[in-house]
């Protein structure tokens, strides 16, 4: 049987899923009049609620959490639209699949000029030459494609389909919104719990749309446990409390995958916030990546790495103390553990920075790689061998301790590289008294 085929047990498992299916299915929207949140794109006036409205959709991309309604747009892409609609799962379809619907596309379009639109959930999951193989067919309008992601398109989804198609950003619902539809679906009578009789008090409400963390279909999860494992009152009513739903819900959901965008972006708020000094930020974002399960020993190495590439020298305690902590975290493990990378964020975080260790590195392996640094000073070569000095090795080296302050001035550089600075101490913490002790010695 073609794709386009629909059979009669398809139509019936869809009627079913309507009315038995989870909440969160049998609430979606199926029209954007009903579609909650995500206004700066789907509002009156706006580019993606016009093409859609106007059935003039190009390839687009969305990109957002989970529960932020990437399914339910293409949903009702597809109730709109008089383009056959083809949907496929990136994690269980492949280059066969694509060809498949390919070779019907082109099919339909030379039969009766109609459009084929293709929506790839978690194309992500695609690899290049999945990604690869779909190019062609989306660059000459066999296919319209709308792909869906959790993870940033710009490093997961080809530059080349990037370039073909529109990527919309959707942002986790807000509270508010999230408790406009659990009432929606409270009152629902057809497709929600209306039947139920239930309620749910003020702050009950803002527990479950707090907790719930801009995922909708979190918050309807929650919801329909609550209303089912309830009993009614006496009035034949369900309650909902804060008790109620903080044991339907149980732990907050967090927007965080170990392996993807939030993970980066949650690591990167971590390490700017200890370089930017503020010990809060620093500690809520390391919560949130404890509280997420993240490995403890990832979170070690990038204070670490942070303590000597933002601290350095102005508090050379700083990488001793985070290299201990690592060290702790691995004997003790957790959930101890976090109190430990606790104190080590915070020392970091308030410590006085400088980033000169790190310029001079970078400044000198740039040198190193692009530049003809010349030799070794014969000076200063290694003269722990026969006939050294005959051939000019070591001769005429100082030994600094046999000088005052154990310093005397002498070349250390390559003569091409005569006259160059890499670090420059800062003006902060420990680093204030080397860039002193610095000058002292060049001033003899």
């Amino acid at each position: 049987m073609k794709k386009d085929q629909i059979s009669i047990f398809d139509i019936k498992f869809k009627e079913d899923l309507k009315k038995e299916g989870p909440l969160a299915v049998r609430m979606r929207p199926e029209s954007l009049d009903e579609f909650v949140g995500q206004r700066d794109i789907i509002s009156p006036g706006k580019l993606l609620y016009r093409a859609i409205k106007a059935d003039k959709l190009t390839s687009i991309i969305l990109w957002g959490p989970t529960g932020s309604g990437k399914t339910t747009l293409a949903r009702i892409i597809s109730n709109t639209t008089k383009a056959y609609f083809e949907q496929i799962n990136a994690v269980s379809s492949g280059i066969q699949e694509i060809k498949r619907a390919v070779d019907e596309a082109k099919s339909r379009r030379a039969s009766n000029g109609q459009k084929t639109i293709m929506f790839i959930d978690e194309i992500h999951r695609f690899n290049k030459a999945q990604q690869d193989a779909l190019l062609p067919f989306v660059e000459d309008g066999t296919l319209i494609l709308i792909g869906a992601t959790t993870e940033n398109p710009y490093f997961e989804v080809n530059n080349a389909l990037i370039s073909r198609s529109i990527v919309f950003k959707l942002n986790p619902l807000s509270e508010e919104e999230i408790g406009e539809i659990i009432i929606r679906c409270l009152k629902d009578k057809e497709k929600g719990l209306g039947a139920f009789n239930a309620s749910i008090t003020d702050e009950a409400l803002k527990l479950l749309a707090a907790l719930s963390n801009g995922d909708a279909r979190q918050a309807l999860n929650a919801l329909e446990l609550a209303v089912i494992s309830t009993e009614k009152n006496s009035q034949n009513e369900i309650i909902l409390d804060k008790d109620i739903i903080s044991e339907c819900i149980q732990k907050k959901a967090l927007n965080y995958d170990k392996t993807g965008d939030n993970h980066y972006d949650t690591i990167s708020a971590f390490i700017k916030s200890m370089r930017g000094s503020d010990p809060d930020a620093a500690i809520h974002y390391l919560a949130k990546m404890i509280y997420a399960g993240e490995d403890p020993m990832f979170i070690a190495r990038r204070i670490i790495i942070c303590a000597s590439e933002d601290v350095g020298n102005a508090d050379p305690m700083a990488i001793t103390v985070a290299v201990n902590a690592a060290e702790a975290v691995k004997m003790i493990g957790m959930p101890e553990g976090r109190i430990i990378l606790a104190q080590a964020a915070i020392y970091v975080a308030t410590a006085p920075k400088s980033n000169a260790s790190y310029l001079a590195i970078n400044k000198a392996l740039e040198d190193v790689a692009n530049k003809n640094t010349g030799l070794v000073p014969y000076h200063l070569r290694n003269a722990a061998f026969k006939d050294a000095e005959k051939h000019g090795y070591g001769i005429g080296y100082k030994y600094p301790h046999n000088f005052e302050q154990n310093y005397v001035e002498q070349q250390y550089m390559p003569d091409d590289l005569l006259g160059i600075t890499y670090y420059s101490p800062s003006d902060n913490g420990y680093e204030k008294d080397i860039k002193k002790h610095l000058m002292n010695l060049k001033n003899k």
